[in-house]
């Protein structure tokens, strides 16, 4: 399966999908002009990649753990849909016996930021989320 690696952008966040490399992250700002556009490759991917370790699963083969970084600066209220969507996205993987966590950053002074972290894993009580402050 392909890697998604896009550079952050004024924009956009950095994202990071590899699975070779075991390495998903989202970080930076996220406020896209169209974010259904930005944001729907990725979970696209991400439903993908969870087949892919369904498959590996049910074969009987190993598979890494999935964490997913989020080092959001800021996000828009659109892209807040879109980050619950990849929340709800990573509780199915979860679900079908993978091994997942979300990996929520935040700067120690952004307590709106660490709140917003907690919001979304209200929606989805059963995803473990670290949270790390920096």
């Amino acid at each position: 399966m392909d890697a998604i690696l896009l550079e952050a952008t004024a924009t956009t966040p950095k994202v990071i999908m590899d699975p070779v490399a075991n390495k998903f992250e989202i970080s930076g700002e996220s406020r896209p002009e169209n974010t259904a556009k930005f944001y729907t490759p990725i979970i696209t991917w991400l439903e993908n990649y969870r087949s892919v370790l369904y498959y590996q699963k049910s074969s009987g083969g190993k598979t890494k753990k999935l964490s997913l970084d989020f080092k959001l600066e800021y996000f828009n209220s659109t892209s807040a849909k879109f980050i619950l969507d990849i929340f709800y996205n990573l509780e199915k993987t979860q679900k079908d016996g993978c091994d997942v966590e979300v990996i929520w950053n935040y700067d120690k002074r952004d307590t709106d930021m660490k709140e917003s972290g907690e919001e979304f894993s209200k929606y989805v009580p059963g995803l473990p989320v670290k949270y790390v402050e920096y």
